[in-house]
């Protein structure tokens, strides 16, 4: 029986591909379910994005000579830096990295794991760490140096793409406001909260490219990772779920 409590977009949809997928594997245990589906499309999230950089970085900057303006955006923010302007990009850099995203995602999978809702502690913790592990991944195969400007934080120089960031800003909370909408469908509230999840991703990109860590291309980059991390792990949620919900109708009809 599904709990009410878990919000639609984490139920996997009748005959959908989740449900196919947890019925391919058998009725195994549905955290062996979400493991599976998990590591699968972890690693075919990093191959897409191992691919994408390096079509940014030998075509994009390098064939076809995009690099100068790609550059050039972080010279004209570096330019204009203000003392104001460089506190507000370490509360950008603060809210889409550490501490704030441990702490908010560490809380979110206490409370959820404390109260028994499962798919959405998995959801909170995997989202982060799924972006986390493509962004480290990427870097490590696809290096890039850092925009060529004054930088305002000391991170090694060759992990420009893409912006870890960006991504974790999109995978904690675009994820949480994709829940959210999901289960409260008023119109209002969904326009407010996906405004919200949109400034505040718009908000970190822009600090990471004023404090010279990232070009335009390398955001591109985390805005596809961070999308790409909820993907991921709202499919392994739904397989688990999928598993869940057929061990409980097996055991009903034995």
């Amino acid at each position: 029986m599904r709990d009410p409590r878990t919000p639609p977009a984490l139920l996997a949809r009748p005959g959908g591909a989740a449900e196919r997928f947890a019925r391919a594997l058998g009725l195994r245990h549905p955290v062996a379910i979400f493991i599976v589906a998990l590591i699968a499309g972890l690693l075919t999230l990093a191959a897409l994005s191992i691919l994408l950089g390096l079509f940014v970085v030998h075509v994009l900057v390098g064939d076809l000579g995009l690099g100068g303006a790609d550059n050039s955006v972080n010279e004209t923010m570096a330019q204009h830096r203000t003392g104001t302007l460089t506190d507000a990009s370490l509360v950008g850099s603060q809210v889409g990295g550490a501490p704030v995203l441990p702490i908010l995602v560490g809380l979110v999978g206490l409370v959820c794991a404390l109260t028994r809702r499962w798919r959405i502690a998995a959801f909170a913790v995997f989202a982060l760490l799924t972006e986390s592990a493509t962004y480290r991944i990427t870097t490590l195969a696809v290096p890039r140096d850092r925009p060529v400007v004054p930088r305002l934080d000391g991170l090694p120089l060759d992990q420009s793409y893409p912006s870890g960031h960006t991504a974790a800003s999109i995978a904690v909370y675009s994820g949480f406001v994709l829940l959210l909408t999901s289960r409260f469908t008023d119109s209002t509230f969904r326009a407010l909260a996906w405004t919200f999840a949109v400034l505040v991703t718009t908000f970190v990109a822009l600090s990471r490219m004023y404090r010279g860590m990232h070009h335009p291309l390398d955001v591109a980059g985390g805005v596809l990772v961070g999308i790409g991390a909820v993907l991921v792990v709202l499919f392994a949620c739904r397989a688990a779920g999928a598993a869940a919900d057929a061990r409980v109708r097996a055991r009903a009809r034995a």
